[in-house]
C-alpha cells in the first residue's frame, strides 16, 4: 500500500545535495510554481546544500541564479548533455517533475534517454497519470518508474492506477500531498476589505484559463444565484494559458466575456487578467467565501489552486475529477456533476444560507490542509531522499 505520507523517519541529519529537473519560474505554468515552492521548502530545511535546478526550456526566459542548466525541450542532444552534467556534479539525488508536455519526442519520450544515462538515484513526481494512456504513454510511465528509485503521487488512489494500468511496483510508490502555503485560518473580511470587496459574497477561481476549466458552467449558474444572493460576485482570476494563447489567442476568454454580457451579469463577474505572484494570489484566495473548480477532465490528478484553497480553509465546490474526489472527501467540500450549472447554483446557495455548514467544511478543509503545508511537504521529500540514499549505500 502506498504510504499515507512519510513521517520523519529519524534518519541521520545530514545535508542532501539535490538537483531538480522541471519547468521553473518565470515560466508561467503550474509545475514551474510547484518546483519553486518545493525547493524553497527543502532549502529552508537543508540550507547548507541549496537546490540546483535544471530547466526544461521551450522559450527564452531570464532564469534566477539557481538554474544551472537549460535543456532544449526538442533537442535530444541537450538531454544527453544534461545527464552528463548531473553525473559530473556533486548532486547525490535527482528529483524529476514529470508531465508529458514538458519533454520532447513523441509523448515526451526524450525523458527516457535522459534518465537512462543518469548514474544517480532518481525520484520522479508524476503530475499526470492517465486512466486510458496510449501504448506509448503507458510504456513511458512504466520505463520512468523502473529507472526511478521512488515515484511520488499526490493522491493515494493514483497508486492503484500505477499498479493496475502501468504495472509499477507498489513498493516504489510514495504519497506526498501537493504543497500549499501555510496561512492562518479565517480573516476573510479583512482581505475582502483589502480587495475592495466589502459587503460582497465572493466566489472565485484562479487558473491559467483554458477550455478544460469549465468556467462557463459557473457563469451560467449566476442568474439563479443572484436571485437569492444579490450581493454575489464571481472573481475569475488568471491569464489565458500561454500554450492556449499561442494557438488560439484570447478566444476562450472572449467567449466567457460574451456569455457574461448575454446573461446581463456584468456587475456580478470580474475578470482579473493577470498571472499573480504568490503573495497576491493568497490574498485574493483569502478574500473568497467559496472557491470553485468546475473542471471538465474526470482524470485530472492534481490541482494546485484547489490544494491552496483547501489549505486556506475555504469552502470548496468542484466537479468530481479524481483529485477533487480525494481532497474534498469526508465533507471537506461539495462535489457537483460535470457540466451542470444548476448543481453549482444550488451548492453556492446552500453554503450561503447555512453558515454552520459553511463553517464546518471550512474547518475540515483547513485541518486536512495541515499535512499539505510546504514545510511538511518539504520534510516528507527530504526524508524520502535520505531513505533512498541510505538504501543505496547499504
Amino acid at each position: 500500500m502506498a504510504k499515507k505520507y512519510l513521517k520523519n523517519l529519524e534518519l541521520e541529519e545530514r545535508l542532501i545535495r539535490s538537483i531538480y529537473v522541471a519547468s521553473y519560474i518565470p515560466r508561467k505554468c503550474g509545475i514551474a510554481t510547484f518546483t519553486k515552492d518545493l525547493t524553497n521548502a527543502i532549502n529552508a530545511l537543508n540550507p547548507r546544500a541549496l537546490a540546483e535546478i535544471m530547466v526544461l526550456n521551450n522559450n527564452g526566459y531570464d532564469y534566477p541564479w539557481e538554474v544551472k542548466f537549460r535543456i532544449n525541450q526538442d533537442d535530444l542532444r541537450t538531454y544527453i548533455g544534461a545527464a552528463d552534467y548531473i553525473n559530473d556534479s556533486s548532486a547525490e539525488i535527482v528529483c524529476l517533475q514529470h508531465e508529458f508536455g514538458l519533454f520532447g519526442g513523441k509523448d515526451g519520450e526524450y525523458a527516457i534517454s535522459f534518465l537512462e544515462r543518469i548514474k544517480k538515484p532518481i525520484v520522479t513526481t508524476f503530475h499526470t497519470v492517465k486512466e486510458n494512456p496510449t501504448p506509448t504513454q503507458k510504456e513511458i510511465i512504466k520505463r520512468i518508474s523502473l529507472l526511478s528509485s521512488a515515484v511520488v503521487v499526490m493522491i493515494e488512489s493514483i497508486a492503484d492506477r500505477l499498479v493496475k494500468t502501468y504495472q509499477v511496483s507498489r513498493k516504489k510508490i510514495v504519497f506526498v500531498p501537493h504543497g500549499v502555503p501555510d496561512v492562518p485560518f479565517g480573516g476573510t473580511e479583512f482581505f475582502k476589505k483589502q480587495q475592495k470587496l466589502r459587503g460582497k459574497f465572493v466566489l472565485g477561481s484562479i487558473n491559467l484559463l483554458s477550455e478544460n476549466k469549465g468556467i462557463e458552467y459557473a457563469i451560467e449558474a449566476i442568474p439563479e444565484i443572484v436571485k437569492k444572493i444579490p450581493n454575489f460576485i464571481y472573481l475569475i482570476i488568471g491569464e489565458t494559458h500561454p500554450v492556449v494563447k499561442t494557438k488560439k489567442g484570447e478566444e476562450y476568454r472572449h467567449r466567457l466575456e460574451k456569455l457574461v454580457k448575454n446573461l446581463k451579469m456584468t456587475k456580478h463577474v470580474k475578470f482579473i487578467n493577470s498571472y499573480l505572484p504568490l503573495e497576491e494570489l493568497v490574498n485574493y484566495l483569502r478574500s473568497l467565501d467559496i472557491y470553485i473548480t468546475p473542471y471538465l477532465d474526470p482524470g485530472q490528478v492534481a490541482s494546485g489552486t484547489l490544494s491552496y484553497a483547501v489549505g486556506a480553509g475555504k469552502a470548496c465546490i468542484s466537479t468530481p475529477y479524481i483529485y477533487a474526489q480525494e481532497v474534498l472527501d469526508q465533507n471537506r467540500g461539495i462535489l457537483v456533476p460535470f457540466r451542470e450549472s444548476k448543481s453549482i447554483s444550488e451548492a453556492i446557495i446552500k453554503i450561503h444560507s447555512d453558515q454552520k455548514f459553511k463553517s464546518q467544511i471550512e474547518r475540515k478543509a483547513y485541518d486536512y490542509g495541515r499535512i499539505m503545508t510546504w514545510p511538511s511537504v518539504g520534510l516528507q521529500y527530504l526524508d524520502l531522499f535520505r531513505l533512498i540514499l541510505r538504501r543505496a549505500k547499504a
